[in-house]
């Protein structure tokens, strides 16, 4: 018998997969220089009498739409030349262009169309880079035209920008020609916003009659559906009387009806306050030992309202988010205590802060203590409507951004992928939501996590000399400053510039700065040193983008407000009556 044989040693080290992303850009490029070059095509593309000669296979590798044409029993598979409808021809040469590219070129001007090729076409990517560019880029001349686009489409994160725009400068679009080709559901819902910003009702009034006048006989019968939607029991009683003799309302017998109900309605019931007492405003927070103020301020109006609350009525802030839907969010942990973070929620009604209802945040994560402190700093950001809750963990010299997302339907706390940072810091400087992304930002470096992918991504880092101390978003940028100048990061090219003009303070000691966006507004709050009893002064500044230049608004901020490091200033639509109950100066 023969001698069996030894089996061979098995190396118990795992496998490991490499993935070459040279490789992978390599690729992209040389398909593009194939299609720049006439090379390989097997098919060309009709639209609009141009001609597109292209490749079967990058088409249908890129979009789905192309995949069912050419992998069928459908006449185009077999075709040479295939005919396009329903798309025009500038259009999809930038729809190619990305296709071979992987670069998606996208402006006002044409940010609308892309979208429909690319609904067409089913180009997820395209649809959703064009609807994030759509929303974070709402104006008060585009919105009604962005509204309706967004509503055909049930674009929901620009219906949302589209209806907080009309609702901040209602006056001015109502007087618009495009607020008059809006359909009657799009109408009501609008004038129905509690939010609607405007001085009295008869705006709304005039609004609605201008409304209908523009089509007289197709939308008069719809005016006693709308009325219901007017608050009369704002308005005095000879203006009402004045709309019950107007000839619109005395040609349809219904709507002086509708106007009489309502009035009988409405003086048996509360009605909420009127939208015309909102205002969007910066929130200070001064949470120390001894007091918990909140002061909410718009430097550009001239208002401020300083609240002090009882200690056990404002919980100590660890961070502030405020949601799409103007929900204000305090991210709480206890004095001492290693695993109790709570969420707290504010009543805008009682201008009080409730418990959210969340389960608990940070059991999983213990605080670690360098030299007698905590050492990493938290944050809570919403991304489309999901909170995320961030901190920076130190294990063995190491550093990495650990990260949950709540989920509501379970109440739970989702692990999400951890980010390993590439250099050790002192300082976590912001976590910012932007275009459907959230942005870490060192100091150091910057980078992207993508939640419908759960991945994160190395961007540019920032083009300063000295650590960030302050970063906010404004469309589809983020502003950052480290004390000494300004630089602006443009998430859609990852490319930072400067801005060349610096606020120029009446003392020159800047002991601390926040930067925060009002009214779609870069402003910057300095806290300056002074020969003042106070011992500082809080400056505030405007900055002009297209002059790049800061203006003094010459704030008259509540005395010993302070400034507080750690998380930046919050800015929500707040109803001014609601604040009066702990106003300072009342």
């Amino acid at each position: 018998m023969a001698a069996a044989h030894p089996e061979p040693h098995v190396s118990a080290v795992r496998p490991r997969s490499y993935q070459d992303e040279s490789y992978l850009h390599g690729f992209l490029e040389t398909v593009d220089d194939l299609q720049k070059a006439g090379v390989l095509q097997d098919v060309v593309l009709e639209v609009e009498d141009r001609w597109f000669p292209c490749h079967r296979l990058v088409l249908s590798a890129a979009s789905p739409y192309f995949r069912a044409m050419f992998t069928s029993d459908m006449a185009e598979s077999r075709q040479k030349t295939v005919v396009l409808q329903g798309l025009d021809a500038n259009i999809f040469g930038e729809i190619l262009s990305y296709i071979y590219s992987g670069t998606l070129h996208v402006s006002l001007d044409k940010v609308q169309p892309l979208y429909q090729a690319a609904d067409l076409l089913q180009l997820n990517y395209v649809r959703n880079t064009c609807s994030s560019y759509m929303a974070m880029n709402v104006e008060c001349s585009t919105c009604v035209d962005l509204y309706k686009f967004a509503d055909f489409f049930a674009l929901v994160n620009v219906r949302k920008s589209c209806l907080r725009c009309i609702d901040r400068k209602f006056f001015e679009v109502a007087s618009s020609k495009e607020f008059c080709s809006l359909s009657v559901n799009q109408l009501t819902e609008i004038i129905s916003h509690d939010e609607l910003d405007v001085k009295d009702e008869t705006t709304v009034w005039e609004a609605v009659v201008r409304w209908v006048q523009h089509s007289r006989e197709e939308r008069l019968h719809h005016l006693p559906s709308i009325l219901s939607h007017i608050r009369f029991n704002l308005l005095t009683s000879d203006y009402t009387a004045a709309i019950l003799e107007h000839p619109l309302v005395k040609e349809d017998p219904g709507s002086s009806e509708v106007i009489r109900n309502i009035m009988v309605q409405e003086r048996n019931h509360d009605v909420k306050p009127g939208p015309e007492v909102t205002m969007e405003m910066a929130l200070l927070f001064d949470t120390g030992r001894s007091s918990r103020k909140l002061v909410f301020m718009n430097p550009r109006e001239g208002k401020y309202i300083s609240c002090r609350y009882k200690t056990q009525d404002l919980p100590s802030v660890t961070d502030v988010t405020i949601t799409s839907d103007n929900n204000i969010y305090i991210l709480s942990r206890e004095r001492d205590s290693n695993d109790q973070l709570s969420v707290f929620k504010y009543n805008h009604a009682g201008n009080v802060w409730e418990d959210a209802g969340m389960s608990s945040v940070s059991k999983w994560l213990k605080l670690e203590k360098l030299d007698g402190r905590s050492y990493y700093n938290e944050h809570f950001v919403e991304v489309d409507g999901i909170l995320f809750y961030l901190a920076v963990h130190r294990v063995e010299g190491y550093e990495s951004v650990q990260m949950r997302k709540y989920n509501q339907h379970t109440d739970q706390w989702e692990m999400c992928s951890q980010l390993e940072l590439d250099n050790t810091i002192y300082d976590f400087s912001a976590a910012l939501s932007c275009s459907s992304h959230l942005y870490v930002l060192t100091g150091l470096e910057l980078y992207c996590y993508d939640p419908s992918q759960d991945r994160w991504s190395k961007r540019t880092p920032p083009i300063t000399t000295d650590d960030i101390c302050s970063a906010v978003v404004m469309g589809t940028e983020i502003f950052c400053s480290d004390g000494n100048f300004t630089v602006v990061y443009d998430t859609e090219s990852d490319s930072w510039q400067e801005l060349q003009d610096w606020p120029d303070p009446r003392s020159s000691n800047i002991n601390a700065l926040k930067l925060f966006v009002l009214e779609n507004q870069l402003h910057i709050l300095l806290t300056c040193t002074s020969n003042s009893q106070e011992g500082y002064i809080n400056l505030v500044y405007v900055h002009d983008r297209y002059a790049d230049t800061w203006r003094d608004l010459e704030a008259n901020l509540p005395n010993g407000t302070r400034v507080l490091h750690g998380f930046e200033f919050p800015v929500a639509r707040m109803y001014l009556p609601y604040l009066s109950s702990h106003n300072e100066d009342t």
